[in-house]
């Protein structure tokens, strides 16, 4: 052997093993934001974590290798992407750069980084991700379905009519004459499916394919069922339902609106094709087309809103074996669905995440049962029943009792929420689950059943939106555990395909105000950066043509009367910067920026250059523009306030983003219309030397404005001072007015808040960030009406919709409350959470996807004496605790390796604070900052410090 080539194959021996010195090795690798997915990203992007024993560790290069073959995935031999050793800190939103890829080809990679010593250190794990179909014509599939709306007859409902056709059944036999080495379902459907293979559930997911803009896309899935298959004859079968596609959607039918149903199509079809790869290399594809058969079968009535029926003695005999004759069945029809963009489904599908057992039964009058599963929550009931054939049991659903125990159904409105099984009398007893539908509840109400009922006969299935749960918080207050547990339990009630605002009523839908407000939040709780792509894109398909983003997404026009509020579409704006803010995302800007332009064009129009919005601007809205502060109590802040506010918070975003995705000159055109919007507020709306927030007729030029309290509406409200304050329309010297303003109102308020969706956010942060904690504490731990602790004294297991949805044993009141608008389970007001975790617990983001940060607990004199929390940030997990211990303060911080964090320690005195029982300023490796009121500040890099300092 040449000298040059032994030197170049020790070189690659080298590099391939690259000697591993270092501990630093990366983990949770993910590709566009999943594991192992499935996706049609033709340039994906990479993630991974950094572990190691090491403090103050931190990435200076890294490798990436993507090969087509497990065998390849070596240095050398990679035959997609070598990346060869790449300087930087990069660990997340890495774009792969390698050969192009094609439909179908499945992609291995790993990856290896180097310390700050610039020493490597192991190899990943491997992980793959496999490509969908990237081309339109490599779908062979047909559009198959059968309309048996015709024959159906109307149920009468609440003086309405509901049309509820049978769901077709569809079947097609096979036969694989090889060996199978490889299978893959790709499928999707306009509406809802459930897909077999020989009788079998293909996955786990429910209401697939999910919810969109059906003439703007539709998602598909694709499924690995290679050991669903085997040489010879096999069974396909699928069920459709018509969801969101061809169902009820909304309060359409509450208001009498002219479309109540179908508002994209009329008949759900099933588009599927099943790839085989036989283990002789040969392919086959087995498609949907007119040669499935077709009928009806036991789901006599379906939709996401009403419920199921389900008749079990209507069920084919045997229709999954290969033997079955369906010569009476009629050949599925060609559903005429046009030019459908097709894109693989980007987040994680709809699951049954949890089970629950109900904690007690009630018997009521006339045989029924009511059982109470103990947690208000999202999803279904698997039924368990034994009994005659035609025996019925039906299901109803509810969130709360009356007083006198009847079940509380008045706040569905026009939603049945019920789900009926008629039993075919099999001796050895029958179990079913609904697929098609879900409610939300926490007592279900049983009638029919042929025994006496058991704990065991009802099971709480909880589905949603199968988000890694990434944050945990905890204390020594019960109440405030209670709501930490109720905010994620709304979360995840309503993280369905969509941010639904409420999972019981006829609505279901994805309002935009309630989004924006609770992005953040939802953000630290679980991993929603996969869950928020899907939806903020459903967002830019709902755009109106003139520029707004409407109330909801999607939006199927529900309301003729639909158009813009503020504070609402500002979504379009919002929820891609807190997408960005959380985990890095550019290219989520750079997708939707124009949308995010053309809004800011209608902005422009509608505020008449002016930079605020004069009386008139929301002319065509009730009452003065939009929802305002929707169920704020007291004065109302007036709606062209906080237009003004937004007009200016959004320009503030814009700029940002814009300096993130390299547009300077468009960030810079931002930056300046923002402080013009600022002044022109001022202005208009604020006594300067007071910094009093007011409104006025003369204001308006034309003398056709408001005085202030004219209306009900009010400048001077805790949410006016709360927005002005939190969404940085102050500087230093106005805000500490503001605050003590916002104060002053929340002490004539006997203490209490005052503030509705716009507003609850903003509170507690702006009292903190004026030198108010204390009673942005009390806000918090308080009890009495309105407050999230009279909530949970009333029983809340979830955030409710209105501060007082519920009044236990307290029937005149009940009977007083508005019980149509009264959701118990609406996750706005629960954003109060971002404060929790921000001050509390004291972590902060500096940097987007928390790259740097802040640690800075606010301690409270008293009532709480324990705070612990932590966050698996796209970095890693960030931790922080403190507790108060006979007048010492213990804290504890973790710090991802590749970050780095200020610190603040709550202390008497300077460098009266000790890390591992020694003095800070005898530490080498920190570095001290300053001593601030009561603070003292270190800056640490990865690693877990145990802090303890003098507080009393």
């Amino acid at each position: 052997m040449k000298i040059s080539t032994f030197l170049v194959l020790f070189s690659l021996i080298l590099s391939s093993k690259a000697m591993a010195i270092s501990d630093l090795t990366p983990e949770y690798l993910r590709c566009e934001y999943l594991e192992n997915p499935f996706i049609d990203e033709r340039e994906p992007r990479l993630s991974w974590v950094l572990a190691s024993e090491v403090r103050n560790q931190h990435q200076t290069a890294y490798r990436i290798l993507v090969a087509s073959k497990m065998e390849l995935l070596e240095p050398g031999k990679a035959d997609l992407w070598d990346s060869n050793k790449i300087s930087g800190d990069q660990t997340n939103q890495v774009v792969y750069k390698g050969k192009a890829l094609v439909s179908r080809q499945k992609c291995y990679w790993k990856v290896q980084s180097w310390d700050k010593k610039d020493q490597p250190g192991k190899w990943s794990e491997a992980s793959t991700w496999e490509m969908g179909l990237l081309m339109a014509s490599d779908w062979k599939s047909k559009w198959i379905g059968k309309d048996f709306s015709s024959n159906t007859l109307p149920i009468p409902y609440k003086n309405k009519e509901l049309l509820l056709p049978p769901s077709p059944i569809l079947r097609n036999k096979i036969n694989l004459t090889k060996k199978v080495s490889k299978a893959r379902l790709y499928i999707t459907s306009l509406g809802l499916y459930e897909y077999r293979i020989d009788g079998e559930k293909v996955g786990l997911d429910f209401l697939a394919p999910g919810w969109t803009d059906y003439d703007k896309r539709v998602y598909y899935n694709v499924y690995d069922v290679t050991d669903r298959l085997d040489q010879g004859e096999h069974v396909l079968q699928a069920i459709l339902s018509p969801g969101w596609y061809s169902g009820y959607i909304g309060y359409a039918l509450l208001i009498g609106n002219p479309v109540v149903r179908a508002f994209y199509g009329d008949t759900p079809a099933l588009r599927a094709q099943l790839e085989v790869t036989y283990s002789d290399g040969k392919t086959a594809t087995f498609s949907s087309n007119e040669e499935w058969k077709a009928a009806s079968g036991g789901l006599v009535e379906s939709d996401i809103l009403h419920g199921e029926t389900f008749d079990a003695r209507k069920v084919p005999e045997d229709w999954s074996k290969t033997n079955f004759n369906d010569n009476n069945w009629s050949n599925a029809e060609i559903i005429s669905a046009g030019n459908r963009n097709l894109e693989l489904y980007p987040a994680q599908p709809v699951q049954v995440t949890e089970i629950i057992k109900p904690v007690d039964i009630y018997e009521r009058e006339n045989g029924k049962f009511i059982f109470n599963m103990g947690q208000n929550f999202a999803g279904l009931v698997k039924l368990k029943v034994k009994g005659k054939a035609g025996d019925k049991v039906v299901l109803r659903f509810g969130e709360m009792l009356h007083p006198d125990g009847r079940l509380m159904d008045e706040n569905l409105r026009m939603a049945r929420a019920t789900d009926t099984y008629i039993l075919n009398g099999d001796p050895n007893g029958e179990e079913w689950t609904p697929s098609f539908t879900y409610h939300g509840f926490q007592y279900v109400e049983v009638t029919g059943f042929p025994e006496k009922p058991k704990k065991e006969s009802i099971t709480g299935l909880v589905l949603g939106s199968n988000t890694p749960r990434v944050g945990h918080f905890e204390t020594d207050h019960p109440m405030v555990n209670q709501l930490y547990k109720n905010i994620v339990w709304t979360q995840r009630a309503n993280f369905v395909d969509i941010p639904t605002d409420c999972p019981q009523r006829d609505e279901r839908m994805g309002w935009t105000g309630d989004a924006q407000t609770y992005a953040g939040t939802a953000a630290i709780n679980m991993d929603v950066s996969a869950f928020f792509t899907k939806w903020i894109q459903d967002l830019n398909d709902a755009q109106w043509d003139y520029g707004a983003y409407p109330d909801y997404a999607p939006a199927p026009g529900v309301r003729i009367s639909d158009t813009y509020a503020p504070g609402w579409m500002e979504a379009g704006v919002i929820n891609p910067y807190e997408q960005y803010r959380a985990y890095g995302d550019t290219r989520i800007i750079e997708k939707g920026w124009e949308n995010m332009e053309r809004f800011m064009a209608f902005h422009d129009k509608k505020s008449k250059g002016t930079f605020f919005y004069p009386e008139g601007s929301f002319a065509d809205l009730s009452p003065k523009g939009g929802y305002g502060d929707w169920l704020s109590i007291g004065k109302k802040t007036p709606p062209d306030m906080l237009a003004t506010m937004y007009y200016g918070y959004v320009s503030q975003l814009m700029s940002e983003m814009a300096t993130a995705i390299g547009k300077s000159g468009r960030a810079m055109h931002y930056q300046n219309l923002s402080k013009k919007i600022k002044s022109a507020f001022a202005e208009h709306y604020m006594d300067k030397e007071s910094v009093r927030l007011i409104t006025n007729a003369a204001a308006y030029g034309d003398g056709k404005g408001y005085v202030d309290g004219q209306m009900g509406f009010s400048g001077h409200t805790q949410t006016a001072y709360a927005n002005a304050i939190s969404l940085d329309f102050l500087n230093e010297e106005q805000k500490k007015k503001a605050g003590a303003h916002l104060a002053q109102l929340i002490y004539e308020n006997d203490g209490k808040l005052a503030t509705g969706f716009l507003g609850a956010k903003q509170l507690l942060p702006a009292l903190t960030a004026t030198g108010h904690s204390d009673l942005a504490y009390q806000l918090l731990l308080n009890e009495e009406y309105p407050s999230w602790g009279f909530e949970i004294k009333n029983g809340a297991t979830t955030i409710w919709e209105r501060w007082d949805s519920y009044v236990k044993d307290d029937p005149e009141k009940m009977a007083s409350l508005n019980n149509g608008m009264n959701s118990f389970s609406h996750y706005a007001f629960g954003s109060v959470f971002e404060w929790m975790f921000n001050t509390m617990a004291g972590i902060r983001a500096e940097e987007p996807a928390y790259k740097t940060f802040i640690i800075a607990p606010e301690i409270p004199q008293n009532a709480i004496n324990y705070v612990a929390a932590s966050h698996q940030s796209i970095h890693g997990k960030i931790t922080s605790s403190w507790k108060k211990e006979k007048g010492k303060l213990l804290m504890e911080v973790s710090i991802p390796v590749n970050t780095q964090a200020t610190v603040y320690i709550p202390a008497k005195n300077e460098l009266e604070v000790t890390l591992d029982d020694i003095r800070l300023d005898q530490h080498q490796d920190i570095q001290l900052g300053h001593f601030y009121k009561g603070k003292q500040a270190v800056k640490l890099g990865s690693g877990t410090y145990h802090f303890t300092s003098h507080i009393d």
